[in-house]
């Protein structure tokens, strides 16, 4: 099954992100070669009036309004903590939202007549789960989105489109795609020969430039940079900015060996730590900024590939608390856990604060977030973690009550391999897919 990557992961549209077309002056001598019949001294006729943004379309006779375009924006500002942008680049931002909801009406109305219908009782669940996550009911959560500029028909109609063309795909693409015994193995005698040799895991948001304009896109990259720092989704911003082609992956690079990058980023990236946020950086063709998911070495064992048998205590904050009241409750939360004396002792501590206790075994580590892995790692079993969570949501604390430590590194997965292969090659193929629906459609802007 392909990944379905619904909004309850990120609240981001996920179409394919539209690469802008960068104006350039060249020579009659030096005319880039394209499968195009366009000249060198290019003139244009007329105005530019028809290329001017218009708020909405119809798309194979069906409308995208302006209130769908807003009720978009606002499902992204949620996601991304109430974050403000400049307006320019709200404005590009409100194009692309454009762009991606014709690609979701053109995947529904191609699921719809490939007879595939989604169960609204699926689609009620989803929400019901991404309201859960915002500590509401499905009802509350419909109130606060409406607050937001967003509604519940907006969330809904996204997730519906996923769930379709993620059946779409399962039936048209991945039912026919197949990967070779060759395939595997040669990835597999790759990762054999790269044994011991610095890997890292890196998400990358891309934006071309040319000489004459650097200076301008690396100041934007700066401000895409800042808001990433405020508490932006790397992984929406990617989808939004990065041109890339993994844009549509939210920017993910998966693990590469630094020589395979450019000389500025494999510099950077020996630098890096993980969750550690990067640029931007001058590359061939533009600048990029740097996100370091997590770093290894190739087959080798790490403190970080321990799994962990964990307690968690979490104190929830009632609902309309206030920055100074969270700071509050977080300090005496911290104080009355700081000396927790071992698993054992967790759950009397949590009873007096009237706090929840949850134990999970077989965590792994590498699964955690960056700054846990950090604390984690140099923990004897019986300690507890610094407290950690959200002024509109809680506090929590972590006690380590076992490790497995593995002393070599595990080998490759022969099926996680094939998995991965079959997910980029229909990755690739479902983009063409989308890629034949938007030259097919017909699309009138009103």
């Amino acid at each position: 099954m392909t990944k379905f990557s619904t909004l309850i992961g990120l609240l981001a549209v996920t179409a394919a992100g539209v690469t802008p077309v960068l104006a350039q002056t060249v020579a009659d001598d030096d005319v880039p070669t394209t499968s195009l019949n366009i000249p060198g001294n290019v003139q244009l006729y007329g105005d530019a009036k028809a290329n001017v943004y218009r708020p909405s379309a119809t798309v194979n006779g069906e409308i995208i309004t302006a209130t769908d375009i807003e009720q978009r924006m606002g499902l992204i500002r949620v996601a991304n903590n109430n974050l403000e942008l400049p307006p320019e680049e709200e404005q590009r931002l409100r194009q692309q939202v454009f762009s991606n909801l014709i690609d979701e009406k053109l995947q529904i109305q191609e699921a719809k007549a490939a007879e595939i219908t989604i169960d609204e009782n699926l689609v009620n669940q989803q929400f019901a789960r991404l309201a859960a996550r915002y500590k509401q009911t499905p009802e509350q959560f419909t109130t606060y989105l409406a607050s937001k500029g967003s509604s519940a028909a907006a969330v809904k109609q996204q997730i519906r489109g996923e769930y379709a063309w993620d059946r779409l795909l399962q039936r048209n693409i991945q039912s026919t795609t197949n990967v070779s015994t060759d395939e595997v193995k040669a990835v597999f005698d790759r990762l054999e020969l790269a044994k011991g040799q610095p890997e890292v895991h890196l998400a990358e948001i891309y934006l071309t430039a040319a000489p004459e304009n650097i200076a301008a896109v690396a100041e934007n990259a700066r401000k895409i940079v800042q808001a990433l720092q405020a508490g932006g989704s790397f992984a929406a911003y990617a989808r939004q900015f990065s041109e890339a082609s993994t844009a549509v992956v939210g920017g993910d690079l998966g693990w590469v060996r630094p020589g395979q990058l450019p000389q500025s980023m494999a510099d950077a990236a020996l630098q890096m730590q993980p969750g550690q946020l990067v640029g931007p950086i001058e590359v061939p063709g533009g600048v990029s900024i740097m996100l370091m998911v997590d770093r290894r070495q190739v087959l080798t064992a790490d403190p970080r590939d321990a799994v962990l048998g964990l307690k968690q205590i979490s104190l929830d904050f009632p609902a309309g608390t206030t920055p100074a009241k969270a700071s509050e409750l977080a300090g005496q939360f911290a104080e009355a856990t700081r000396n927790i004396a071992g698993c054992g002792a967790a759950d009397a501590v949590a009873q007096s604060l009237g706090a929840q206790v949850v134990a999970r075994d077989g965590i792994e580590m590498r699964a955690l977030p960056a700054p846990l892995q950090a604390t984690l790692v140099d923990m004897q079993i019986g300690q507890v973690t610094q407290p950690f969570g959200a002024a509109n949501e809680g506090v929590s604390v972590l006690v380590l009550c076992g490790r497995e430590q593995r002393n070599t590194a595990a080998a490759p997965n022969l099926e996680e391999i094939e998995a991965k292969i079959l997910e980029e090659k229909v990755q690739k193929r479902a983009q063409r897919y989308l890629r034949d629906l938007r030259r097919d459609a017909v699309i009138d802007f009103s």
